[in-house]
């Protein structure tokens, strides 16, 4: 393959961000500056010129609509078939490494997902088994609260407890937190945590894919929370190969816990990466 049809028709500045070397990079970037196209091709770069096996790189974005996008046209550029690739959605991601290491994250190998609405109406059979009354204490508003302390890392005893909402609010996550162990149970704040304390907390898997991912891509940074931050930085940490792709003006998961705080977090946190940002706009004129 000629490397060069890898830089064809893309500005200067995101041809910088497709061939820089391996490291730490920030790409900041506005709609329709073509973002998701550098990634793209920033990844076929690093298969094709730098020589990375398709399975040593992992990328993740946040809808499995824009996972099968970018496994399509990284496809398409390397005309060759990525089944196997480490691409898709944190979740999917997070899935797959406990489908692998059940065992280890303390699950059944037949561990069940479950999506909002099973959540919700699980834990109304659990507030209506603890008999509390759903008008005070509202399915709903037990489900966000549960949902939010995970996506911050936290489970239930591990919250401070400062007045009565907090202490019976913790009280339900709890007895939730139990119910979902003995049955098998995983939600989708679950994945993420469960996978992230799987990666913490065994050194030996950690070093694993750490060394297995040798290049790790982010599109829509901005719309991590703190919990996907967490994670990325334990398959990242002391290895400066995080590329990331963000918008500081467009976080369209606030209300799920993101933050665009990530984006100052990470030029701490990897203080030798590299900044690039583009501005030309091919959306609108």
């Amino acid at each position: 393959m000629n490397v060069n049809m890898l830089l064809e028709n893309l500005n200067e500045q995101q041809r910088l961000a497709v061939s820089a070397p391996a490291q730490a990079l920030l790409v900041l970037a506005g709609a329709g500056t073509g973002k998701t196209r550098v990634l793209v091709h920033r990844i076929a770069w690093q298969i094709q010129v730098l020589g990375c096996s398709p399975y040593s790189i992992l990328a993740v974005t946040f809808t499995n609509k824009a996972a099968m996008e970018m496994r399509g046209r990284i496809e398409s550029l390397l005309k060759m078939s990525l089944n196997h690739f480490w691409i898709g959605t944190f979740h999917s991601i997070a899935y797959r490494l406990l489908r692998r290491h059940a065992e280890a994250a303390k699950l059944p190998s037949n561990f069940q997902v479950i999506d909002s609405d099973d959540q919700l109406r699980l834990i109304k059979r659990i507030l209506t088994d603890l008999k509390i009354d759903d008008k005070k204490w509202p399915a709903n508003k037990v489900q966000y609260f549960i949902n939010q302390e995970k996506e911050n890392g936290q489970r239930a005893l591990m919250i401070e407890t400062t007045d009565f909402y907090q202490k019976n609010m913790q009280r339900f996550y709890l007895e939730y937190q139990q119910y979902c162990q003995r049955s098998g149970i995983v939600d989708f704040s679950e994945l993420l945590l469960r996978s992230y304390e799987l990666l913490r907390d065994n050194l030996e898997l950690r070093n694993h894919y750490r060394q297995l991912f040798r290049q790790v891509h982010v599109d829509e940074f901005q719309d991590t929370n703190t919990i996907q931050y967490a994670w990325l930085k334990l398959l990242t940490e002391n290895q400066n190969n995080l590329f990331i792709v963000g918008d500081d003006d467009q976080s369209i998961y606030s209300w799920r816990g993101a933050k665009v705080a990530n984006l100052t977090y990470f030029q701490q946190d990897y203080p030798l990466h590299q900044f690039i940002k583009l501005e030309q706009n091919y959306r609108s004129t």
